[in-house]
């Protein structure tokens, strides 16, 4: 996300990476497309896994992982080797400031929900510490003044 910040005109604006999902509210620059950086973004990302889990010696799920994702592959004909992700994506339109507010409070509290912190803020991989006005790990362009 760092990269396609600073080299393809993404403004990332709320995130929230989960073991198994992650929650985006991003924009981009005229030139550039929120979806071309979800392709670019699946293409990297899953290439990077896929090759720490294949040449990783201290992975002892590697063979179950690489089981499943051939399999999921072999369900879908754009992919010959290994699915990741998913291929859609549930984009929702952003209509209003109140509704903003709610999925941005929904990313957020993702964490929470799954039981892997109490507050919010004190999850790394998430877009609330922005919002609280602590360290972070990603910059993000907030939408609203910081609570």
């Amino acid at each position: 996300m760092k990269h396609c910040q600073q080299n393809k005109g993404l403004h990332l604006h709320a995130y929230v990476i989960m073991s198994n999902h992650i929650h985006l509210i991003v924009s981009a620059d005229e030139g550039f497309t929120v979806s071309g950086f979800i392709r670019d973004c699946k293409k990297h990302t899953s290439k990077s896994i896929l090759d720490d889990i294949e040449n990783s010696g201290v992975e002892s799920r590697r063979e179950w992982m690489l089981h499943q994702f051939k399999y999921y592959a072999s369900r879908n004909a754009r992919n010959d080797t290994y699915q990741l992700w998913e291929h859609d994506n549930h984009p929702i339109e952003l209509i209003s400031r109140e509704f903003i507010q709610q999925r941005i409070d929904y990313i957020h509290q993702n964490p929470v929900v799954a039981g892997l912190v109490y507050r919010a803020e004190d999850y790394i991989y998430s877009s609330a510490s922005n919002y609280a006005g602590l360290d972070q790990i990603i910059d993000v362009d907030c939408l609203f003044d910081i609570l």
